[in-house]
């Protein structure tokens, strides 16, 4: 009778928790508006705007007392989610993660005091202590000595073994787990150690711990997965709260413990974004671990007697004692579609303010590159039309071509140019800013969405004041996200800006922990750093689906040293580079190619037939006006074919310059340089190429389209496409 009398509460609980979901939000807020109030001090005086809110302001007050300060909670909190709107993207999107962080963590609190409150009740609680029994042998037929338990074994001869519970346990369980454990090291040799605890924060269940594995039956431990499962749903509206709420009060009433198996180590110092670690002794490298205070970070180190670990958000709130558990996975970021269009941060999470990101599978950040068998040659061109690249050293589908160069000579331009040059041609794009500027992040996506590019690109931003940990695993998140589209059989082109920033990062996590440092303070392995990121980009075969990822790696040099340290460790990893120079940039000849330095390993098996054809002497030609110009500074006496020739160049020169933002397709760019090559612009002055060009460019486009095309997509540059093509420029010089 007493039992029935206990289980007629406790459904009579769940059902006004149930009726009362969304009244609860409203309670959370009315009681610690507060709280809510100093974190979004910043938007306290911005033009207020019409947004949704987070709480229904016609649900009804849950007590008389507590009506006015609900009431003037819900007003506030819908002044201030307003208010976000008129910030910038960054910091829009970071008070709005706030928010609904702290919402989230609010309605957990409720929760948790709810389930805590309902197993104060003994004779309930008593139902729990009967399940005991049945999670022990659960656990009993789970445990097994780990490599890493085998190992302590040997150096230490015993094996400690903890048994916790929120209550004391009767003799014969305690006696079942000690037999069991001893039994367990019958064929390895040495012996265990039991320790018996008692800790009420385990609210009920049991759970037993050997070495560093646990295997956890408690109720916290199915408050701390449903904790975890709450921050991966998005909070839009009071609906997903009552959902959540439902879906919360379902679990309660089905209560049953589950085994959660996990490993724990302990944190034994952290400072600088770095922690050290012991125990965890099976974890791997690249592993996410997770701290006390919901922390993550990722292991980098791994050393005898103890654990190097890298952290990605605050390490403020990490202490030396804590707990660290083991998450069971490689550091990994989401993928997909739904990744389009965004600007995410080095782990996938959104900062655009544009919301919740509703990704459905994730890949690690490492990943083996494809191997020898499993690609194919680079022989399709990925035009970025800008002409002094595609004539010269163009870049092919699965290429790494390097860009190199100082300080503002235009090495971004080029990348974000050839971004936009993909617009329908059925290739995504992934643009990785680390250490750039929020408002150079911000430009760069405001000029992508004017010319129409970012439907198909993702931005990943982590600027210079992210952390070093972020900063280093920023490049190969997008690398991850890039093979997602490759697998599936699609392009891919990414550009990393900058990987200087990349090695520098890498150099102070390594510094930090203790690494031997080696030319210019960097680590002996930043070579196959940057290697196992560089070789990932690739041609895939046929029977993997023929997708490909081209990289475009930017490095920044100082004074034009391209022989320093990491540019010529990129330079031998790359298959060719494009070198800006600083004084041909300040001569304003924009891009500034420098055609000596520059050089594609791929050649003309990434050019169209007709391009292959019309640039085969462009490069010695342009050499060739470089070298005489320099010569004539000195103010010597040249003859008339030396002027022919300098004239020539010169026209060319022009001819190759480009402004930004205005990508050229590929057949417009074979018609200029056959034009000024073959002396169509020679009566033109230097001055007026631009007009020439755009003339030109009018003229095929509106009255010989079919030609263009021709020349497009023929599969030789034969003769008589030459002589059309001669015809047709012979008219067009005629009428102009």
């Amino acid at each position: 009778m007493e039992i029935q009398y206990v289980i007629i509460n406790f459904l009579i609980l769940l059902i006004l928790l149930f009726i009362v979901g969304r009244k609860t939000v409203k309670r959370l807020f009315g009681g610690r508006y507060e709280r809510i109030n100093s974190e979004l001090d910043r938007a306290e005086e911005i033009e207020k705007m019409d947004m949704p809110t987070l709480v229904d302001p016609s649900a009804e007050v849950i007590c008389a007392d507590c009506g006015d300060e609900a009431e003037k909670a819900q007003s506030l909190v819908t002044e201030k989610i307003a208010s976000i709107e008129a910030f910038g993207e960054r910091e829009k999107s970071e008070i709005h993660r706030n928010m609904i962080q702290d919402a989230r963590k609010e309605l957990f609190s409720v929760m948790k005091e709810n389930v805590v409150s309902l197993f104060s009740y003994e004779k309930y609680l008593n139902e729990i202590k009967e399940l005991d029994r049945q999670v022990v042998d659960e656990i009993l037929k789970r445990i097994s000595l780990t490599p890493g338990d085998m190992a302590y074994l040997k150096h230490q001869e015993v094996l400690y073994v903890t048994l916790t519970s929120a209550y004391p346990l009767p003799k014969d369980i305690v006696d079942d787990v000690d037999k069991a454990t001893t039994q367990m090291l019958d064929t390895v040799g040495g012996k265990t150690s039991l320790w018996v605890l008692e800790d009420p924060a385990l609210i009920g269940g049991l759970k037993l711990r050997i070495g560093d594995t646990v295997y956890d039956g408690t109720v916290s431990e199915e408050l701390y997965q449903f904790g975890k499962n709450l921050n991966c749903e998005p909070i839009l509206h009071d609906d997903t709260v009552g959902h959540l709420i439902q879906e919360f009060t379902e679990k309660a009433e089905t209560f049953k413990p589950h085994i959660h198996q996990y490993q724990l180590g302990r944190v034994m110092t952290v400072s600088d974004g770095i922690c050290w670690m012991d125990g965890l002794a099976d974890i791997m490298y690249g592993e996410v671990v997770e701290f006390e205070c919901g922390e993550r970070g990722m292991v980098l180190d791994i050393q005898q007697n103890r654990i190097g670990c890298v952290i990605f958000g605050e390490y403020e709130h990490i202490e030396s004692g804590s707990k660290v558990r083991r998450v069971g996975r490689i550091a990994s970021v989401p993928v997909g579609e739904c990744l389009l269009g965004r600007v995410v941060d080095a782990m996938g999470n959104p900062i655009d303010a544009m919301g919740y990101l509703p990704y459905k599978e994730t890949r690690p950040v490492e990943f083996k590159a494809p191997g020898i068998l499993d690609r194919a040659p680079v022989n399709s061109p990925l035009h970025t039309g800008i002409k002094a690249i595609d004539a010269l050293v163009p870049i092919g589908k699965g290429q790494r071509e390097l860009i190199i160069g100082d300080r503002q000579t235009g090495k971004t331009a080029i990348a974000i140019d050839t971004i936009i040059n993909q617009k329908g041609k059925d290739t995504i794009c992934i643009y990785v800013a680390i250490g750039q500027k929020d408002t150079l992040v911000a430009e760069i996506k405001e000029k992508l969405e004017a010319n129409g590019a970012m439907e198909y690109t993702t931005i990943i931003a982590v600027p210079a004041s992210s952390s070093a940990a972020l900063q280093y695993i920023a490049p190969f998140s997008g690398s991850a996200m890039a093979e997602y589209f490759m697998y599936k059989g699609k392009d891919v082109l990414i550009v990393y800006d900058d990987l200087s920033k990349h090695a520098v990062a890498y150099r102070e996590l390594s510094l930090l922990l203790h690494r031997p440092s080696g030319r210019e303070a960097y680590p002996g392995d930043i070579f196959y750093l940057h290697s196992r990121l560089l070789e990932r980009a690739a041609h895939l075969s046929d029977e993997l689906g023929g997708g490909s990822i081209t990289a475009l790696p930017i490095i920044e040099t100082l004074a034009g040293d391209i022989s320093a340290y990491i540019p010529t460790n990129v330079i031998s990893i790359t298959d060719g580079q494009i070198f800006l120079d600083a004084e041909l940039f300040n001569e304003g000849q924009r891009p500034a190619v420098n055609v000596g330095l520059s050089v594609s390993r791929v050649g003309g098996a990434a050019q169209s037939p007709s391009m292959k054809k019309v640039s085969s002497s462009l490069r010695t030609r342009l050499a060739q006006y470089r070298e005489l110009a320099e010569f004539m500074q000195f103010g010597s006496d040249i003859d008339d074919e030396t002027k022919k020739t300098l004239a020539s160049g010169r026209l060319l020169t022009e001819a190759l310059r480009q402004p930004r933002y205005a990508p050229v397709e590929d057949d417009m760019q074979t018609i200029l340089i056959f034009a000024v090559s073959e002396g169509y612009a020679d009566g033109i002055s230097p001055d007026e190429m631009e007009r020439f060009e755009k003339d030109l460019y009018r003229y095929f486009r509106e009255e010989k389209a079919e030609l263009a095309l021709e020349i497009k997509q023929a599969n030789k540059f034969d003769e008589e496409l030459k002589n059309s093509l001669k015809e047709a420029l012979g008219e067009f010089v005629t009428r102009s």
